[in-house]
């Protein structure tokens, strides 16, 4: 795995704080959906309710699983990961090294 320079991680937490906003905002949609079809009668409560907290504990491991213990060394296989699970697109990569957006295409590529 590539070594990163100072600025290629700063850059790298802005880009995964970027797709992490992204990855919440796609899980809460998720869930919003569910509650709508809550309130217009389309499931009933019981059902809402194990629908809703089943998906939240699974949206909450793969997050868990992608950012718990994020290190240095990590940057570039989560970023990889968002760009992969596209919560983050090409462009976001504009910050990083010439070298460093190379590793994360080829990490993406291989994944």
């Amino acid at each position: 795995m590539m070594e990163l320079s100072k600025s290629d991680k700063k850059a790298a937490r802005e880009i995964i704080e970027k797709g992490l906003q992204q990855e919440f905002a796609n899980g809460l949609e998720k869930f919003q959906l569910i509650l709508t079809n809550w309130k217009a009668n389309k499931i009933d409560s019981r059902e809402a309710y194990q629908t809703l907290y089943q998906n939240v504990k699974n949206y909450d491991k793969h997050i868990a699983r992608r950012y718990d213990n994020m290190k240095g060394s990590t940057y570039l296989l989560i970023i990889a990961g968002q760009l992969i699970d596209e919560v983050i697109t090409e462009d976001n990569l504009n910050a990083l090294s010439a070298e460093a957006k190379e590793a994360v295409n080829r990490i993406a590529g291989i994944l």
